[in-house]
């Protein structure tokens, strides 16, 4: 895999902890502190290997889970599934992610977020999703031609599309999808994580473990 930067330009807005650009989501976590004075409350930044071979884009922090404890998926149910099958496939070292510092590294592997603060009742608006693309658009250009980037969702999807300046119509969301994108990335796709997903039967663990065989084999490909 080249080294190289590609793709959608790095926006000037830098990725702040002290965001405020969505009021409602500001006064929405405004709100959270005062009811959860313990939780970080904050918008959740990147997690993971500074160099991924994998970049993995969720749709916004849990409530209950990133939104606590800082880190993206790591504290609420929709993480079980996530962490597991990155431990399973070598991204991380541990197959649980309890809190902030449980010792959980990856490698190779990074998880950031379509929307970096949580939303009430997890549903962003468009304009909070535009909003924080630019921080989006930061994380992929800094990826090397070849990386493979795992949308969970069709929100996260279409974020991953719009960061890289590609219209949505060429490339449709599917579980198990795969595209090449022109910017020289891999998009990949799967149903989210999330507790209804895998609950009612949606998604699956060998469903989600097919993503990222299709990924592996891509990896495998890519590197030779």
């Amino acid at each position: 895999m080249t080294k190289a930067s590609h793709g959608p330009a790095t926006q000037a807005r830098t990725f702040s902890t002290g965001c405020r650009d969505c009021g409602r989501l500001a006064s929405f976590l405004d709100d959270v502190r005062k009811q959860h004075p313990d939780y970080f409350a904050r918008p959740v930044p990147p997690f993971g290997d500074d160099s991924p071979r994998l970049l993995v884009v969720g749709l916004a922090p849990g409530m209950h889970g990133a939104n606590r404890s800082g880190r993206p998926f790591t504290g609420d149910y929709a993480g079980i599934l996530l962490y597991e099958t990155l431990h399973k496939f070598g991204y991380a070292n541990r197959s649980r992610s309890v809190s902030i510092d449980d010792g959980l590294v990856l490698n190779g592997c990074r998880i950031t977020n379509a929307v970096r603060c949580v939303p009430p009742e997890n549903k962003p608006t468009g304009e909070e999703v535009r909003n924080c693309n630019d921080y989006l658009a930061a994380d992929l250009a800094r990826l090397p031609k070849g990386t493979a980037v795992l949308a969970l969702g069709g929100i996260a999807h279409k974020a991953v599309l719009a960061a890289c300046k590609e219209k949505a119509g060429p490339y449709k969301f599917a579980h198990a999808a795969f595209h090449r994108l022109p910017c020289g990335l891999a998009l990949f796709d799967s149903y989210h994580c999330s507790r209804y997903n895998t609950q009612t039967g949606r998604l699956t663990r060998p469903m989600f473990e097919q993503v990222f065989r299709l990924i592996e084999s891509y990896l495998r490909d890519e590197t030779r």
